[in-house]
């Protein structure tokens, strides 16, 4: 029963709005009785006070918007054909495969899912220009995620290796002669077979250079660290092309993921109703209802409002001194320095376009945009600075709002409990079989959805950061104001195809490397 009664969904009336802007404000009239009865752990409200709206005036109106009552919109439609094809058949003019490689090549990948994932695709693009046989690579634990989640706990490593056959050579281990080659053994003494100053953006006559002697002397080479260290320019055709293949078509998520993803998906399209509610007994979340119910629409948003974030971009965000102090000290911890606190101010940071968006804010992007309280969005996130507090502004906008834990049971969710690499991949899957996209603020997952959805020709939203950020700091603005901005701003930015420049990466931009004009 209460598993039935967490999928029941009640219809939100305009004349709520006043009162959800009431459930807002409570916490601010009463930040001692809310602070008693919070969920949250005492040392959150350390850091900083109990969120208030930052831009009451603009939500009091967003709050009252009208719904579409289910009237088309262009919001939803898909792309229009923009004359642009996936084209990976580089390998027709590739030369073929070696019958013997110059040795093993390992690299060591920091970062989350998204980094980790282009540091493969340049890895594989390393093996082919060396011919060397790559070791399947090996993940870090990044130091704010803590997830030691390998690769073949993440991407269907039979598939990877059966993709790009014809391209490497891959194995899963080293042989028992190169066993020693270990991160432990690297960890404690300078090792003749380890590269460790590889430049950030190196050219293929640097590893030619640098690297091919070390795999021919010894059998192997080991690459540490490994992440971004391939240029994105003057690399021949067939290499541009295979790292797009290994990104777009070899690394595809284990089982359990895909699985858990399909769920997820099938229930924001055939949402419950009040005399019908979802009962999970698998994964596929299917029922009879669903062949006669019309599949809905829904949008991902990505929230990248995490305290790494929020601490990284070094703004402002409402919290007073408190949150300042708490979040110059994170920086200092994790970073020991190397991320400086800011020289510029809030507001100039903010009309450069360099803050994330609040979960506030990005509720006021997509209302202005259009997107109504009956719009079905899904929250793709992992630990969103300041908790459910900080998140309600944006539910309250758009009650329909689903996450991973209110759509699968815990014990769905149990092969991906705590591990944040893992929970990036099912948001990563259902955003790319979401019909609208949109990231909360510029990153690694951004990136790589971005490009991800260019590739196939998907309708992603990307927020003008300046624009809002100008907007935003503009507290005498009107609700019309600020949606007919919001609007003109965004016309050009809904997924239209751009053309990689020079230094931008492939893996967000992947035309005209990886894509023909038909």
């Amino acid at each position: 029963m209460e598993k039935m009664m967490r999928f029941q969904y009640k219809p939100v009336r305009r004349q709520e709005a006043i009162v959800g802007l009431f459930v807002l404000l409570f916490p601010v009239l009463l930040p001692c009785f809310f602070a008693s009865f919070s969920h949250a752990s005492p040392s959150t409200f350390l850091e900083w006070n109990v969120p208030k709206p930052r831009h009451l005036r603009l939500l009091t109106s967003a709050l009252q918007r009208e719904s579409s009552n289910g009237e088309p919109t262009d919001l939803w439609a898909p792309l229009a054909d923009q004359g642009w094809r996936p084209c990976l058949d580089g390998s027709v003019n590739a030369p073929p495969l070696p019958q013997k490689s110059e040795g093993y090549l390992q690299v060591f990948l920091d970062g989350g899912l998204n980094q980790q994932r282009m540091g493969i695709c340049d890895a594989v693009a390393v093996a082919k220009i060396l011919n060397a046989t790559l070791v399947i690579p090996y993940l870090e634990v990044n130091p704010v995620w803590q997830d030691s989640s390998s690769f073949m706990d993440i991407f269907d490593v039979d598939h990877f290796i059966n993709v790009m056959k014809d391209d490497i050579s891959i194995v899963k281990e080293l042989p028992d002669d190169f066993s020693w080659s270990t991160r432990e053994y690297y960890a404690t003494a300078i090792r003749p077979t380890r590269i460790k100053r590889a430049p950030v953006h190196a050219s293929a006559n640097w590893y030619l250079e640098n690297v091919l002697p070390v795999l021919q002397s010894n059998g192997i080479a080991a690459i540490s660290p490994f992440s971004h260290r391939l240029s994105f320019d003057n690399l021949p055709s067939e290499i541009q092309k295979l790292r797009c293949k290994v990104n777009f078509k070899a690394l595809v998520f284990v089982p359990h993921i895909r699985a858990l993803g399909d769920a997820l998906v099938h229930r924001l399209r055939y949402p419950p109703t009040e005399s019908q509610p979802l009962i999970t007994d698998d994964l596929t979340g299917t029922t009879d209802r669903n062949v006669k119910q019309m599949p809905q629409k829904f949008v991902v948003v990505h929230l990248r409002f995490d305290k790494d974030m929020a601490a990284h971009s070094a703004c402002d965000f409402g919290g007073g001194k408190a949150e300042k102090l708490a979040l110059a000290k994170y920086r200092q911890r994790i970073w020991g320095g190397r991320v400086l606190n800011s020289q510029f101010t809030d507001e100039e940071l903010r009309s450069q376009g360099r803050c994330p968006l609040t979960p506030e804010e990005i509720g006021l992007l997509l209302a202005a945009l259009g997107f109504d309280n009956s719009t079905r969005l899904y929250l793709a996130s992992h630990k969103v600075y300041g908790g459910e507090a900080r998140i309600s502004t944006l539910r309250e906008l758009f009650p329909k709002m689903e996450n991973k834990k209110s759509l699968a049971s815990s014990e769905e969710r149990v092969l991906i409990k705590g591990k944040a690499s893992l929970l990036a991949a099912v948001d990563y899957y259902v955003g790319m079989h979401s019909d609208i996209f949109v990231s909360a603020s510029p990153g690694n997952m951004h990136n790589a959805l971005v490009g991800h959805r260019t590739f196939e020709n998907m309708k992603t939203i990307r927020p003008n950061m300046p624009l809002l950020g100008q907007l935003f700091l503009n507290k005498n603005i009107t609700w019309s104001e600020f949606r007919q901005a919001v609007v003109e701003g965004h016309i050009n930015r809904q997924g239209q195809l751009r053309l990689r420049k020079p230094k931008q990466s492939i893996y967000t931009y992947p035309a005209p490397d990886c894509m023909c004009q038909a």
